[in-house]
C-alpha cells in the first residue's frame, strides 16, 4: 500500500493493479499498518484511501483463501479456532481505519467486491464515481461475510437494502450508491472525484484535529449507544476537550 502526505492529506493507495487490488496477507496487514502510521502521524489530519489502476479493490485475493486450506491442521475443533483467528486478524486489518483518528474519506472507482465493500463502510465518507459498482460478493463463494459488512452496512444504508445486497451479490452502480445512502455522492468520472475528494479532504483538513478526532469518537460511540448514553459520552469528551486534557 502506498503512502503520500501533502497538506495534511494522507493518500492511501492499494497497489495491485494487476490483480484490481484484491488484497493477499501482506495487503491486508499493509492495510492496517497504513491507518496505524496515519493515526500517529502528527502531520495528517485526514486519510483519503483509493486505488491504482481501474478498480478500487476486488477484496480479499482468492488465492489467500485456496492457500488457507493447505495451512490447516489437527481436528476439527482446531481447525475452527485456526480459521476464526484468521477471520479476527482480517476483521481487525478494517477496525484499524475506524481505530485511526483521522476522518477518512473513501474515493471509489472501479469495482468495490467484497472485502471492497467491507473496507469501505469502515471508513467515515464515501464518494465514488457514477460508473463504479459495489457488490458484496460473499454468497457466490459460499461463505458468509464475515469481517464487518454485515454489521455496518445496515447503518448506512436501510437494513432491508443491506440484507438484499448480502443475499443477492447483485451489482449496485455509483447512481445506485448515492440514491440509497451508500456513498456521498457520485460523480461523473475520475477527475471530478478526485477534485471533490479533495475539497472535502481540504476542509477537513483546515478543521483542528483535535476536534475532528472528537467527532469521529463521538459518531462511533453512538452506534452502539442509547440516545442518553451518547449524551453523556460527549458531554465528558467535551468537558475534558475543554479542559485541556485531551
Amino acid at each position: 500500500m502506498k503512502y503520500a502526505v501533502s497538506e495534511k492529506i494522507a493518500t492511501l493507495t492499494f497497489d495491485r493493479p494487476e490483480r484490481a487490488n484484491a488484497l493477499d496477507i501482506a495487503g491486508w496487514e499493509a492495510m492496517r499498518a497504513a491507518f496505524e502510521r496515519a493515526d500517529a502521524d502528527e502531520a495528517v489530519n485526514v486519510v483519503v484511501l483509493t486505488g491504482e489502476g481501474k478498480h478500487f479493490c476486488a477484496g480479499i485475493d482468492l488465492s489467500v483463501l485456496a492457500g488457507l486450506q493447505e495451512t490447516l491442521t489437527g481436528k476439527q475443533k482446531e481447525i475452527e479456532e485456526q480459521l476464526r483467528d484468521f477471520i479476527a486478524n482480517l476483521q481487525d486489518c478494517i477496525t484499524a481505519i475506524e481505530r485511526c483518528r483521522k476522518p477518512v474519506i473513501a474515493a471509489v472507482y472501479g469495482g468495490c467486491i467484497g472485502g471492497g465493500v467491507d473496507i469501505i463502510t469502515a471508513c467515515d465518507l464515501r464518494y465514488c464515481t457514477t460508473d463504479a459498482y459495489f457488490s458484496v460478493k460473499e454468497v457466490d463463494l459460499g461463505i458468509v461475510a464475515d469481517l464487518g459488512t454485515l454489521q455496518r452496512l445496515p447503518r448506512i444504508v436501510s437494513p432491508g437494502i443491506a440484507a438484499e445486497l448480502a443475499f443477492t451479490a447483485r451489482r449496485v452502480d455509483g447512481k445506485e450508491a448515492q440514491r440509497i445512502g451508500l456513498v456521498n455522492e457520485a460523480l461523473a468520472n475520475a477527475k471530478q472525484l478526485q477534485f471533490r475528494v479533495g475539497q472535502t479532504a481540504d476542509a477537513i483538513a483546515a478543521k483542528p484535529p483535535r476536534i475532528t478526532a472528537g467527532i469521529k469518537a463521538t459518531l462511533l460511540h453512538q452506534r452502539n449507544h442509547t440516545l442518553p448514553e451518547g449524551l453523556d459520552y460527549v458531554a465528558s469528551y467535551s468537558a475534558a476537550l475543554m479542559a485541556g486534557r485531551r
